[in-house]
């Protein structure tokens, strides 16, 4: 290789990982900041009513623009089954209640996924941080609709697992998704009771 090749070679490479640089950052911050403005402009108008996907099992947030389909009965403990279920909408903890049976109903979803997987996956739990005490979340089951009223919001050790297990005595909603979005060092939990 002659001298003045390896000047062009190395320039070649700066110039390729510069560009590779700029995707990763592109695909780091993009879907963050188009959520975190679609919600701001959100705020400044009326809230639209969303429509859900099904009304065997779904859910939506009017307040975040959340709208998804409910897979029911995944395990929470088996990540290969989940990831599956997550790449269609928001998943159902096996073991835990449906809409109507009173008790616990859990559901998880992903609040971002990582960079190479991130537009297969779901981000459904994204905004969820902005929910708040009094904030409505509707659950449509077998046609029927369940609205929940949020009353508390937490940030767990992913090592949490009461809000999977308690059995609450009145009809609780509780949503799960992991904190900061794109991580797994916490577990960002809004409970919500059943409102009619």
């Amino acid at each position: 290789m002659s001298s003045r090749s390896k000047p062009n070679l190395f320039k070649g490479i700066g110039l390729g990982l510069l560009l590779f640089s700029g995707f990763i950052l592109y695909r780091l911050f993009n879907d963050p900041i188009k959520q975190e403005l679609g919600y701001v402009v959100r705020t400044q108008q009326p809230v639209k009513e969303l429509l859900p996907p099904n009304t065997d099992f779904s859910l939506t947030i009017d307040k975040i623009g959340a709208s998804a389909a409910i897979i029911q009965d995944v395990s929470p403990y088996d990540s290969k089954e989940y990831q599956l279920a997550l790449k269609d909408g928001v998943a159902h903890a096996s073991g835990t209640k449906v809409p109507g049976q009173g008790g616990n109903i859990f559901l998880f979803a992903h609040s971002s996924a990582d960079l190479l997987t991130a537009e297969r996956y779901n981000s459904v739990f994204y905004l969820m941080h902005h929910l708040m005490p009094g904030d409505t979340i509707k659950l449509w089951y077998q046609g029927l609709e369940h609205d929940y009223l949020v009353t508390e919001k937490h940030f767990v050790s992913p090592n949490d697992t009461k809000y999977l297990t308690t059995n609450y005595s009145v009809e609780t909603l509780t949503l799960m998704t992991c904190w900061p979005p794109g991580t797994t060092f916490k577990r960002l939990i809004v409970l919500a009771k059943r409102s009619k």
